[in-house]
Formats: C-alpha cells, sequence, structure tokens
C-alpha cells in the first residue's frame, strides 16, 4: 500500500471521526437547540429589528407556536403513513429483494444515497420515510457504520425542492395559491418549465446526485470508528395475539379488508374527480392523502394498518414538541421584521446577476431558523421578489436559489432530519456530523450554477 493512499486513509478517518466529535460535544438534543434558537431569535429581535418591542416578540411567539400546530400535525401524519407504507407486506419485501443485491458498505451507501435522492425529488415526505427505512434494512445485512448509512439516506433530501415537491416552486406554478408571491407582484406564475427543469437547476441537482456518492465513500468512518446498527427487539407478532383472541363477530369484521375497500375506493374516486375538474394540487395534504390510501390498500385490513401506525406513532413524541417552539421563531422572525432585515441586508449589495446567488446565501442563514420551506418563502419572497423585478434579474432564478438555499441549509438543520432519525433510531448529532459534507459540497455547486447559468 503506497503512502500517499494510506495518508488518504487517515484523512478519510479523521474527518469523519472529528466531525461526529464535534458534533456530539457541542451540539445538544434538538429540543435544547430549538430553546436555544428561540432565546437567540428574542434577543436578536430586541436588539436590532424595527419593530422589536418586547410585546409584539411575546405576541408573535404565543401567534407562531399555535399557528404552526396544523403543520405540524401535517408532518406526524407524514411521518406515521409514510412510514406504514414502507412497512406495508409488498414494500418491505421489495426492499428486502433491493438489499438482497448488496454485500458490501460501498454497495449499501451508495444505492441507499441514490434511492433516497430519487424518492426525495419524486416527494420529499417520501424521500424521508423510505430513505429511513431503507438504511435500516440495510444494515440488518451488511456490517457497515449507521450513522453513516444514514447519513447517506438524508443527504438525498438535499435535492427535494428542486424537484415537483418543492414547496416554493410548487406554488409559483400554481394560479391563485396564497404563496405564489411572483403572481401577487407581477401577475404572472412560473411554470415548472423555467424552474424546476430550467439549466440552473437541472444541471447542479445532476451534478450532485453524480458526485455525492463518492464523497460519501471518501467519508466512510472506519475501524474504531465505526458504529453498527443494532436492531431493537422485535414486538410480538399481530397475527399471533389475533389467533388467541376469542373468535367472534367483533374480531370478524376486524379481519374484514370491506374497510379498507371502502376508504381506497374513496380516495381514488376523489383524486379521479379532482384531476377531471383541475382542482387537483400536489401539496403537502394530498401527499398525506396517497400515503394513506395506498397504505390501507397495501396492508389489506384496517386493522393491519391500524397496528403499522401504531408502531410508527411511538416516534413523535419529539416532533410534537419541537415543531411549536420553531412555530413560535417563525412567529417572531416575521412579526419583528428580523427576517427581512437580514436577508435586505444581504441582497442591498445584489445586481441583475448576482441576486439570485445572494439571495441563495440569505436563504441558508433564514433557513437555520426558520426550516419550513413555506414558512421561508412567506417570509422571504415578499421583499426578495420587488428585488428582482427593480433590478431585471431573473425571477425564475431568484425564486429557485430561495428554494435551493433551504435545501442545502437542512444538512446542518435538524428540523426535517427528525423523522429520519427517528424512524431509523439513531442519534441525530452522529448524522449531521456527516452530513455537514453534503452541505459544503452541495452549496459549492449550487452557488456556481447560480453565477454561471441563471
Amino acid at each position: 500500500m503506497s503512502t500517499e493512499f494510506t495518508a488518504a486513509v487517515m484523512r478519510r478517518r479523521s474527518f469523519a471521526a472529528i466531525s461526529i466529535g464535534l458534533f456530539e460535544r457541542f451540539m445538544p438534543d434538538p429540543f435544547i437547540l430549538a430553546i436555544g434558537l428561540a432565546v437567540f431569535v428574542a434577543l436578536a429581535a430586541a436588539a436590532v429589528a424595527p419593530r422589536g418591542s418586547f410585546g409584539v416578540i411575546l405576541t408573535a411567539w404565543y401567534s407562531g407556536i399555535f399557528g404552526i400546530l396544523g403543520f405540524a400535525f401535517q408532518m406526524v401524519l407524514i411521518l406515521v403513513t409514510g412510514h406504514a407504507l414502507a412497512h406495508s407486506p409488498p414494500c418491505m419485501r421489495g426492499l428486502k429483494r433491493l438489499v438482497a443485491t448488496i454485500h458490501t458498505p460501498n454497495q449499501a451507501v451508495v444505492l441507499t444515497f441514490l434511492t433516497a435522492a430519487a424518492a426525495s425529488w419524486i416527494s420529499w415526505g417520501f424521500g424521508l420515510v423510505v430513505g429511513a427505512v431503507l438504511a435500516r434494512e440495510v444494515a440488518r445485512r451488511v456490517r457497515v457504520d449507521f450513522a453513516w448509512l444514514v447519513a447517506a439516506a438524508y443527504s438525498g433530501f438535499v435535492i427535494y425542492a428542486s424537484g415537483p415537491s418543492g414547496s416554493i416552486p410548487l406554488s409559483q406554478a400554481s394560479h391563485g395559491n396564497a404563496l405564489n408571491i411572483v403572481e401577487k407582484i407581477t401577475g404572472q406564475i412560473v411554470p415548472f418549465g423555467q424552474s424546476i427543469f430550467a439549466a440552473f437547476n437541472l444541471v447542479p441537482m445532476v451534478m450532485i446526485v453524480a458526485v455525492m456518492p463518492f464523497v460519501l465513500l471518501l467519508i466512510q468512518p472506519r475501524g474504531a470508528d465505526v458504529q453498527v446498527f443494532v436492531p431493537p427487539a422485535e414486538a410480538p407478532a399481530a397475527g399471533v395475539a389475533a389467533s388467541r383472541a376469542p373468535q367472534g363477530f367483533a374480531r370478524r369484521i376486524e379481519a374484514s379488508p370491506a374497510g379498507t375497500i371502502f376508504l381506497v375506493v374513496a380516495g381514488v374516486g376523489y383524486a379521479v374527480v379532482a384531476l377531471a375538474t383541475g382542482k387537483l394540487d400536489f401539496d403537502i395534504n394530498f401527499v398525506i392523502f396517497v400515503f394513506l390510501t395506498v397504505g390501507l390498500a397495501l396492508h389489506r385490513t384496517p386493522m393491519a394498518y391500524l397496528n403499522a401506525v401504531k408502531e410508527a406513532a411511538k416516534q413523535t413524541g419529539p416532533l410534537m414538541l419541537q415543531y411549536p417552539i420553531y412555530g413560535g421563531i417563525m412567529g417572531v422572525m416575521t412579526a419583528t421584521g428580523l427576517a427581512e432585515q437580514i436577508s435586505r441586508a444581504i441582497e442591498g449589495f445584489a445586481t441583475a446577476h448576482t441576486l439570485p446567488v445572494l439571495s441563495f446565501i440569505s436563504s441558508i442563514f433564514i433557513s437555520m431558523i426558520v426550516p419550513s420551506g413555506g414558512g421561508h418563502w412567506a417570509v422571504q419572497g415578499p421583499f426578495t421578489i420587488p428585488a428582482a423585478v427593480a433590478l431585471h434579474a431573473s425571477i425564475p432564478a431568484t425564486t429557485m436559489a430561495v428554494a435551493m438555499g433551504e435545501e442545502v441549509a437542512n444538512m446542518l438543520q435538524p428540523f426535517w432530519a427528525l423523522p429520519v432519525v427517528a424512524i431509523a433510531g439513531i442519534g441525530i448529532q452522529r448524522v449531521l456530523g456527516l452530513t455537514v459534507i453534503t452541505f459544503v459540497v452541495s452549496t459549492l455547486i449550487f452557488a456556481a450554477s447560480l453565477l454561471l447559468l441563471a
């Protein structure tokens, strides 16, 4: 083995060990981190925001906590319905056949990343769930560092906002959407052909998908740094308990697929009617609706589906606590004008050519504190789009720059990683200690694209 190769191996080991060590030492539990961010935002708003009075901050904080409850429940439903869908017998058989082709750690991480990236581009909710479930199944068969594998799954999420399920491009392509700020200001919509299928978005997205597998291989934990997956104790099979229960009318109804057939037929019927009348919105509610309908169909009986949902619901506790905290933070950022100040400070130096990349940079900063795509756009869009109009900059590129900043910031912000680590069953610090490199690589690629192609 050459000296150069040995040195390269040592550098790879040192990066994984040092990065994970730093995150495990200095990053608290995500709930404590959310509280810390809330304190920081409140102090910053009081110090520099134009409307940062004590009363405004407290009122906005309270309103934000309860204003996000609908979204928080949507996130819980995304988790439990997606988890139940991925754990249906047909999906698990498909995953097991896919996993059976994997024999080495390198194959494991590449397949996990590519699968999660493809699923995330199609539907961000499905991508989060599939990546985490696939990582667990792979880790059962291949001896591999589990945090590295989950980091590969979550890294696939870095292109979600560049796809058709991204809330920012989707809302700007939808006539009359409440978040279509471009239409409200210019009277025009931004179709997918000008946003997600434009060269400034497609080229970097393809580059990230092509480059990241090699980057992930370079940061593979080795030797004593490897921590493998320890499967949890298997719960008793639902069928065993059912077979011991008295067989009567109630048990026969529970075992009947009639309830599932009714709900699935109703679900498919609604989708057909909505599509025929042009009222079908591919938003977060529809993603949940699809997960629910398909999950019911694949589990066959309502009770089988209910048992799968019960298993998923065990992992939702931290989400129900943390999302309201972030809701309060978003409320303060918006009501006091703090988010607007951050973005304007960065974009104030912009020209028509540099506005997209500066919007991208400001989006990263705002996303660290306001990690929801839709909520983030509601904060940044109203003054980013007028700036693009005034400077005659590309409105589609400026719009997608905000989406790009939000998706790369997710590699450092635990908000969206929570469902992934909950399903996978791993501490978030080790995962973010590795996805930091995904943040660096994707940030450089997206920024270069906005400068060269927008």
